[in-house]
This record gives structure tokens, sequence and C-alpha cells, in this order.
């Protein structure tokens, strides 16, 4: 009962390097840390053991991790750091690509809601000078508001193409700026055709 062991979690790192056979650690969104955390972590990941200072013991890696960290570029990150990784940019995914993906999450959605609210999201994404363009989790959650309440198709777009603004956009955009930025455009657009 007074052993400190019996009152520290194992993180991942620390699963991650007593795994019986090699693993995939995912760090994910790590310009979201500290600023003194990446070049800690990758410290610990190259020598492939960290020390707990509660039990004075050092944990040896069984096994050297994949390790695959994310970063949506909301900070820079370290130089020291970035030279020791391997960069591969992923794009937004495209309509095709989106569809796919929300199919795994509605997968019963009506063809015709799911095209319209692709349309609108990314006439959203496209408008210049947004704070924070909708994300991927943005869409997945508003279509499930749409669904829930069984907005139809015909709310999200208007018959002459100009982009309106669509039911329960506030789920899309999370930024007041670009809640009313969004909305002035739509009216410019208005009243220019």
């Amino acid at each position: 009962m007074n052993d400190i062991r019996n009152y520290i979690v194992k993180g991942v790192l620390w699963q991650a390097f007593e795994a019986d056979e090699p693993v995939v650690l995912l760090i994910d969104e790590i310009d979201k840390a500290d600023i003194e955390f990446p070049n800690d972590i990758l410290r610990e990941i190259d020598r492939m053991e960290f020390y707990v200072y509660e039990t004075r013991e050092p944990i040896k890696a069984k096994h050297r991790p994949l390790v695959i960290i994310t970063s949506n570029n909301e900070k820079a990150l370290p130089d020291a750091f970035l030279r020791r990784c391997f960069f591969h940019y992923i794009s937004f995914p495209d309509a095709g690509t989106m569809q796919s993906i929300v199919d795994v999450h509605h997968p019963n959605i009506k063809q015709e809601l799911l095209e319209a609210a692709l349309k609108s999201f990314y006439q959203i994404r496209s408008l210049p000078g947004l704070k924070k363009k909708p994300s991927t989790s943005e869409l997945i959650d508003w279509l499930k508001l749409l669904l829930a309440e069984d907005i139809p198709a015909e709310a999200l777009y208007s018959g002459d193409e100009k982009i309106t603004i669509p039911t329960l956009h506030g789920a899309l955009l999370k930024n007041e700026q670009d809640i009313h930025l969004f909305e002035r455009l739509v009216m410019m657009n208005r009243n220019h055709r």
C-alpha cells in the first residue's frame, strides 16, 4: 500500500517501451503541447529509455516503436525536432474522399443531403479571411445535427446557386469573427446578383 508504484499510471510511451512486440506510437497534435515537449519526447525516443524519478528506475524499450507524430501547424516546432523527423503533408480531403469519411460515420445518410452538405461545407471552407476553416470533425458533427433535426437537403442551398447561410452553420464555424464574416459575405453576394 505504501509503494509509490501503486499510484503511477503508465503513459503510452511507457506502454510502447514495455510492449513485447514492436508497436505504433501516435503522438497527436504535438504543436498543441508545451514548447519544450517536442524536444523532450524526441530525446526519450532517440535514447529508447526514460527515467522514472519516483521509483528511481530507468524504463528501456524492448523494441523501437514506429512513431507517428501529427501537427496542425498551429505553432512552430523547434528546428532540432524537425530535423529528426520525416515530413509528410496530407492535404485536406477532396469531396470524394470526404464522402468516404462521412460514410463511415453516417452510413445511412441520404445522398441528396450529403451532396448538399458537402457543397455548403466546401463553399464555406473556400471563403477568404476565415480564422478557422471548418474541418472534417466539424462536418461530421454538423451532419449529425442535420440528421437529428431531420433537415432536408433543400434547406442547405438556394435554387439560384447563390451561397446561402446553411441551417445550423454554428456547428461549422467556431469563431464569432468567422460567423460575422461569413454572414456579411453571403449578404454581399446576394446584393450583387
